[in-house]
């Protein structure tokens, strides 16, 4: 059994959220849920079958923040997804936290780009079995 159920992240403005999710998670093969609330945008299975992700304001009315050392590292099935991934990020009004590549002190093989979303959560993307071609 997975240790995480689902993941939230509070956002100022769930549309332009909603458009930067759906843009950098589309390259690793995920789509908007379509059972969503009201208030609230998710992404990935349902809770009986893995980690989900969820995206609303929050709920006491105050301005979402991000907490430092905080961040969501998202899956990739390959490099080229984890390009695309932070391509997108920037097209969507994020930010590089770190370009594309191998990151030699997590190993050979972790291939990770780092952004951030327009409200300043921190998001990895990995491909962690990455093999250099050459």
């Amino acid at each position: 059994m997975s240790l995480i159920l689902y993941t939230t992240l509070g956002v100022a403005d769930l549309n332009r959220a909603t458009a930067f999710y759906d843009a950098v998670l589309a390259p690793l093969g995920h789509v908007r849920r379509a059972d969503a609330s009201e208030g609230w945008e998710g992404y990935g299975p349902d809770y009986d079958d893995g980690v989900s992700l969820w995206l609303c304001t929050p709920f006491n009315g105050a301005a979402p923040s991000v907490g430092n050392g905080t961040m969501v590292a998202f899956r990739a099935p390959d490099a080229a997804a984890v390009d695309a991934f932070h391509a997108a990020a920037l097209a969507q009004g994020g930010t590089d936290e770190g370009a594309p590549g191998v990151r030699p002190h997590y190993g050979p093989h972790f291939y990770v780009a780092y952004v951030r979303d327009p409200d300043g959560n921190k998001l990895a993307c990995v491909f962690h079995r990455y093999e250099l071609k050459g």
